[in-house]
């Protein structure tokens, strides 16, 4: 263990981009609201708690969304906007710690260990963040506190919307215990299930196996796993971290055996990827395109350019171009994944690229 116990908050705006756009307009405040697609087609980037009562989640077709919820409205995002809010509340963040490793535009983790108000306590910083957010942009924010990243972001899920909730040294180990893994930060819907078969449902039942199996069947995971089952997560909070790929993947329920099928579910995995990118300003040369078979065995694909794509269609022509090079398949897709690497923009403190079409 650290030698002085750590002060981890994590923070994480309510429904950011819906919230931002009931605020700014008063009409749609309690209706539930959905950012980004349309009524026939595209994904929701967002949505409000009203229209998440009915289901509706982000990277759902919008089809599915209004069948979900036939009263949802839909709004264009404005990504300028969301930015410009998200700079405020990072200025709101560095008042209290120069320690802060954003995570998105609505979400950030914060070691106040030492801070610069010199207040003992993190519970009574998280306090004060939240309600700064409130005054500076009328917004919410949940937080959670824990002495890791891990915990402080469980705790932060914890009493979602506009809540706070601390996990203490003490709770750690045991506030883990009866959570499903499928709602362990890292552990995702594919990891879940092939955790499920071997009978692991909890915490508890993860901590109940050794850290040989784990590695066995998880690989460089397999650590990871073992230790947050006990509430241990070393990670440090890391300042102006450089993220050095953007990247989605999806999971199907169904194996796809069509080419037009691939193609199709490749839609929503393309929005996401962009959606990071325009909210971010960062660009990419390259794109890679990740296939994962019903049998496990998984294949990549990639292709580089000297400069950076620039539009959402670029990104969906390489990805196809990719996709129809490695075809035929001898067996089902059941998972497929875009990500976008050489980066740069302004997380990577480069410029911004200059327009360029990606040659097929």
């Amino acid at each position: 263990m650290p030698a002085r116990q750590r002060k981890i908050i994590h923070i994480d705006m309510d429904a950011f981009y819906a919230s931002v756009e009931q605020r700014d307009d008063p009409s749609l405040r309690g209706r539930p609201v959905a950012v980004g697609g349309s009524r026939e087609r595209g994904v929701v980037a967002a949505a409000s708690y009203e229209a998440r009562v009915f289901g509706v989640r982000s990277a759902m077709p919008s089809v599915t969304a209004r069948r979900r919820c036939p009263d949802l409205v839909f709004v264009k995002p404005r990504f300028e906007v969301y930015k410009a809010i998200s700079a405020e509340i990072r200025a709101i963040f560095a008042e209290h710690t120069p320690i802060i490793e954003p995570l998105s535009l609505d979400e950030a983790y914060l070691d106040v260990t030492e801070n610069r108000l010199d207040i003992p306590s993190a519970t009574l910083i998280a306090e004060r963040i939240r309600q700064r957010i409130r005054e500076v942009t009328g917004l919410t924010a949940s937080a959670g506190v824990s002495y890791n990243k891990f915990l402080a972001k469980l705790a932060s899920d914890h009493r979602k919307p506009d809540g706070l909730f601390v996990v203490t040294p003490a709770m750690g180990p045991r506030f883990v215990e009866d959570l499903p893994v499928g709602r362990f930060h890292g552990v995702g819907p594919a990891t879940a299930a092939k955790m499920q078969r071997f009978g692991i449902h909890t915490g508890r039942d993860l901590r109940e196996r050794s850290l040989p199996f784990l590695q066995e069947q998880f690989g460089k995971a397999g650590p990871y796993y073992y230790f947050i089952s006990r509430g241990v997560d070393e990670r440090p909070v890391r300042a102006n971290r450089i993220r050095k790929s953007v990247g989605a993947e999806n999971t199907f329920g169904a194996d796809l055996f069509v080419f037009e099928e691939m193609r199709a579910a490749l839609q929503p995995i393309l929005d996401k990827v962009w959606r990071y990118c325009e909210t971010s300003g960062i660009r990419g040369r390259t794109v890679t395109l990740k296939v994962k078979f019903a049998d496990f065995r998984q294949i990549t694909r990639s292709r580089s350019s000297l400069q950076p794509v620039t539009s959402r269609g670029e990104l969906e022509r390489v990805a196809i171009a990719l996709l129809g090079s490695a075809l035929p398949f001898d067996k089902g897709v059941r998972l497929l994944g875009v990500s976008l690497s050489s980066l740069a923009g302004p997380e990577t403190g480069s410029e911004e690229p200059r327009q360029f079409i990606l040659p097929l």
